[in-house]
């Protein structure tokens, strides 16, 4: 009903700037056992050999590497902030799975061993720095994303960005296929963890409408973190609208 009314917010325009370079690949992956596709999104004007700092951009479900540019032309966003005056950064976009939800399932498959073993050791390879980093997704990837701080955590990650992260109290109100049981389903909270968030810049953003939003607001409740509950649903329109506003705070967290 929100929706009808035009309560939910408008959609995010994509900015009207030139995108950067891009460069996209795969590899085979033994963490995920699989090959894995990836994207490098640079700011306009940038260079792959100018060192920049790298944001990890974890998709949401059902999408890929190339969700971040197709649905949220990121790429074009991340050049709008850094005309505005953001520290300048790259966007690295990989495959981690339709429905893995960022974390080890049963199968094997491992998309933040993925991440942490073998894709930064790729971006490294492109000249990024990522000694340190920050990490950014939305829906599935914005619980990724929170995952990744909490669990690896500074001085690897310090800066994390949620849109609308799919959170969970109890596993029997989860998405099918989620996680693999109730132990998996504790062993990959991030409810209960404040400590571990302590030292990593957070900003979790989620709309008023959308099914995530109370667990957001409890979350938000236990950790320090920008952003807010604002107008908006689970969608790409809400996603793109809340984008510029978490490149400048992820730009400024990793470029400080």
């Amino acid at each position: 009903m929100h929706d009808v009314l035009g309560l939910t917010g408008d959609d995010g325009v994509v900015p009207d700037v030139p995108a950067g370079q891009v460069e996209s690949g795969s590899f085979e992956s033994a963490a995920r056992r699989t090959t894995v596709g990836w994207t490098v999104m640079y700011p306009h004007g940038y260079q792959p050999d100018a060192h920049l700092p790298v944001v990890l951009v974890l998709h949401g479900r059902g999408g890929d590497h190339s969700s971040a540019i197709n649905d949220l032309g990121a790429d074009r966003y991340l050049t709008a902030a850094v005309r505005a005056g953001t520290p300048p950064f790259a966007l690295a976009a990989v495959d981690g799975g339709a429905d893995t939800y960022w974390h080890r399932r049963a199968t094997g498959d491992d998309p933040q061993r993925m991440l942490t073993t073998e894709f930064l050791p790729l971006l490294a390879k492109l000249g990024l720095s990522t000694d340190r980093y920050g990490v950014l997704g939305w829906s599935m990837g914005g619980y990724g994303a929170l995952l990744l701080a909490a669990e690896v955590g500074p001085p690897k990650v310090i800066a994390a960005g949620a849109m609308s992260p799919a959170l969970w109290h109890e596993l029997a109100d989860s998405t099918a296929g989620a996680y693999d049981g109730p132990e998996d389903f504790g062993q990959h909270q991030v409810f209960g963890r404040a400590a571990e968030f302590e030292e990593v810049a957070l900003r979790i953003d989620c709309g008023r409408d959308d099914p995530f939003a109370e667990a957001v607001r409890d979350l938000r409740d236990e950790v320090r973190a920008e952003g807010g509950v604002q107008a908006g649903a689970h969608t790409s329109g809400y996603w793109r609208r809340m984008l510029a506003d978490q490149l400048q705070f992820l730009g400024r967290e990793i470029g400080s």
